[in-house]
């Protein structure tokens, strides 16, 4: 299914033998890292080298980037669709693309690196199982590459991939020496985001030639591991909570000539099915809608379920365009997702430029949804090494504190205990343009709708 709207590409048309794809297992695959380090171009090489982009389509791609004044940037355009991006050379929006492999079949997503795009990449973390990070060799990690690191973390990414891209770059010239380092520098910051450095694969490339992309190259002599293909072959399956009520939050809503209203988004937890009776939570009243499933589209197919994992477009007989929005969450109606007016949450401060007190009132970012809560109450203070309570200087929080505090949303809000959904109460807190804090909802009062 191809769903457009204004300035945006969703899901992009492929080619693909379906019968085959049903038969293997579905992952979700971000991919992030700073601007211009080369994320977008991987990934067209990736498409394009095995297989699943056509020389045709490649073709057009190398026309358009030339008539742009970008020749050479064909591979990025792959999934950077939007004419604002193709203009800037930047990802701003999530692109979502079908690719399979021997083993798997992939939902690709790339976010965008640029840190004014930065809620997009939350988004694309959020929905992602496994990552690449993409890291210039050149350039290194930067203030961008930490903070992919830790918000891939917070939202749940399971399984890592760093890649060393811009290897063939002047300066660089296929070091191993220099490939060492940046793994190094990676390794540094990803242990403090809260990654076993150990588990977490390594690899060096250059995308825009296309080495080590799917393909061994003589120019890496001294590399005897796996090409980027190769590598993510080798990713877990992630357990699928199909057991969990469904809970589906929404990224966005869009009118489709001949089908209607068709909202786009990730399952979290639990199982859609077609003729479900589901209801929308907060909704634009606040109160919730409800209506009936009538159709599920998965990468330009029609099915009659989806699970945890799957990217969807889906039509509810009952609901308009008018009536929900991004942040919303869909879940059966008799068993809808929770509307806090309060909750309790286990947090841990990262990067706050001076101190937290009761009333500070930062940007949540929760699923898909941005809402402001109020610090309400810092219920108690907590030694993050051992985990016993910390009495001094209590209502003050510091980088490095962990605290249970209690928190307002300053408008509806869909969040659930980790003891119960663990998938939809993790969140990320930004002030400014940086990632402050992130933590966990333990309990919360429920808003009767």
């Amino acid at each position: 299914m191809i769903i457009k709207h204004n300035k945006v590409i969703i899901i992009l048309e492929y080619e693909e033998d379906l019968t085959m794809a049903k038969e293997k297992e579905h992952i979700n695959l971000v991919f992030i890292g700073h601007v211009d380090h080369g994320k977008s171009t991987t990934v067209g090489r990736l498409l394009f080298d095995s297989g699943n982009i056509g020389e045709q389509a490649m073709r057009k791609l190398k026309e358009k980037a030339e008539q742009l004044g970008k020749g050479g940037f064909e591979f990025a355009f792959v999934m950077d669709n939007l004419k604002e991006e193709q203009e800037r050379g930047v990802t701003i929006d999530l692109a979502h693309k079908r690719f399979d492999t021997d083993k798997y079949y992939f939902t690709v997503i790339d976010a965008p690196g640029h840190r004014d795009f930065i809620k997009n990449m939350i988004t694309g973390a959020s929905q992602a199982d496994c990552a690449v990070l993409v890291v210039a060799a050149n350039d290194g990690v930067n203030a961008q590459t930490i903070e992919h690191l830790k918000l891939s973390k917070i939202f749940g990414v399971g399984q890592l991939i760093v890649a060393v891209n811009k290897m063939d770059i002047s300066g660089v010239d296929w070091s191993e020496a220099r490939y060492k380092e940046v793994v190094e520098e990676v390794k540094k910051h990803a242990a403090p985001a809260g990654w076993k450095v150990d588990d977490i694969r390594f690899l060096p490339l250059a995308a825009l030639p296309g080495d080590n992309i799917v393909k061994k190259t003589e120019k890496l002599s001294w590399w005897d591991g796996d090409t980027l293909l190769q590598a993510i072959d080798k990713f877990d399956v992630p357990q699928k909570p199909t057991d969990l009520p469904l809970r589906l939050p929404i990224q966005d809503v869009y009118n489709i000539t001949g089908i209607g209203v068709v909202p786009v988004g990730r399952i979290e937890t639990g199982v859609m099915k077609i003729g479900d009776k589901v209801t929308v939570v907060p909704g634009r009243e606040g109160k919730g809608i409800s209506g009936e499933c009538k159709t599920i589209e998965m990468h330009h197919e029609q099915v009659q379920k989806a699970e945890p994992g799957d990217n969807v477009g889906f039509n509810v007989r009952g609901i308009g365009k008018k009536d929900i929005a991004r942040g919303d969450v869909l879940g059966p109606s008799d068993n809808p997702p929770t509307v806090a007016t309060e909750f309790t949450a286990q947090i841990v401060i990262m990067s706050h430029p001076s101190v937290v007190t009761v009333g500070y009132t930062p940007v949540f970012h929760i699923h898909t949804a941005q809402v402001a809560c109020r610090f309400a109450e810092i219920l108690k203070k907590i030694n993050p090494a051992t985990g016993e309570e910390v009495t001094e200087n209590k209502d003050i929080l510091r980088n490095g504190d962990a605290a249970l505090v209690r928190l307002i949303p300053v408008q509806p809000l869909v969040i659930e205990k980790n003891g119960e959904i663990p998938q939809m109460s993790r969140f990320a807190i930004r002030d400014s343009g940086t990632t402050v804090a992130a933590g966990m909802c333990m309990d919360l009062v429920k808003k009767e709708l």
